[in-house]
């Protein structure tokens, strides 16, 4: 084991880099987290990346509903970060675990899909997250997954740090950054179920996410866990906001302010200037359609673009 600055680094496989938590300071770590709150809540993204309007400047990202991944979803991934011999960084943190190494399950996907190039990082300790010995894979990457678990876990180690400032420099290089689960709600400005008490809690003690989405709150396992109605509390609260949900095994794949629904399921859009011309808030998107996130038009490509049926332009009425 070799220690490096207060983590540890584990050397049991090159392609292995997993950082234990060993102290934290509490007072900074609350500090750092609500002033990058209000930052990212202001703007969205750091100074580097002003000119974003929603979806990230440059390169791509894969938002995935969670569940079991598919081939398609996978292969996309892999493919968008340049082929499966591409250095690939999993980031497994909100999964809670303390230690992860080469034998991680959440890199079986991966592997199954031919990915031969894969690394583990992983901290619960913002310091180190701010090393540039625990950043060097992501500065050699193409991609980087996040996986599932609990989105408050991913904020509190990596939010405002050199992990953050790196992945959107991935991002500007051309690469991809994707996630499923709690890896989907972190890509969002407005995170949801954040609270660290439970995952009920649509509005809880986590309010911000990483911010590659600007004004976007993502939910996700949403027809499988029957929470299409749960983004609606956070869209009334929050009017700006585009709320996206993903059922599992269903994903948007995002290249500037355009996205592309793929998987088995529905991606579900919750838009407070739009409804069904039956008064319904949400509307639900198919494999294949797609969506602009600057002018929040949905289109469905037949043999041409053409509008998602029953969608109009009307504000929400308070209920």
């Amino acid at each position: 084991m070799t220690a490096v600055g207060s983590g540890i680094i584990s050397d049991q496989d090159p392609k292995t880099v997993t950082v234990n938590r060993l102290v934290g300071s509490e007072v900074a770590m609350k500090r750092r987290f609500a002033l990058g709150c209000l930052f990212t809540l202001l703007i969205g993204a750091p100074a580097a990346t002003i000119t974003q309007e929603v979806g990230p400047a440059n390169g791509s990202l894969v938002v995935v509903g969670g569940g079991r991944l598919s081939s398609e979803i996978v292969d996309r991934f892999l493919r968008l970060a340049g082929g499966y011999d591409a250095p690939i960084v999993v980031i497994p943190t909100a999964g809670g675990g303390e230690h992860y190494d080469q034998y991680y399950a959440g890199l079986r996907g991966f592997k199954a899909a031919g990915a031969t190039n894969l690394t583990v990082l992983h901290t619960t300790d913002p310091a180190v997250a701010n090393t540039a010995t625990f950043v060097q894979p992501i500065l050699e990457a193409r991609g980087v997954w996040f996986s599932g678990g609990r989105q408050w876990r991913l904020v509190d180690a990596y939010f405002g740090t050199k992990v953050h400032d790196e992945l959107w420099a991935l991002l500007d290089r051309g690469g991809v950054i994707g996630g499923s689960s709690a890896g989907a709600t972190i890509q969002g400005s407005y995170l949801a179920r954040g609270d660290t008490a439970t995952n009920t809690i649509m509005m809880g003690d986590h309010e911000a996410g990483l911010g590659f989405l600007r004004n976007v709150v993502i939910d996700q396992h949403l027809l499988r866990r029957n929470r299409q109605f749960d983004l609606l509390e956070v869209i009334e609260a929050h009017p700006e906001l585009l709320g996206i949900g993903l059922d599992e095994n269903t994903a948007i794949v995002v290249q500037g302010d355009e996205f592309e629904v793929i998987g088995a399921s529905y991606a579900v859009i919750y838009d407070a200037e739009r409804q069904l011309d039956s008064g319904g808030r949400f509307y639900f998107l198919a494999p294949g359609d797609h969506y602009n996130l600057k002018t929040r038009e949905p289109t469905r490509p037949i043999q041409s673009e053409a509008p998602i049926d029953r969608v109009v332009e009307k504000p929400w009425t308070p209920r």
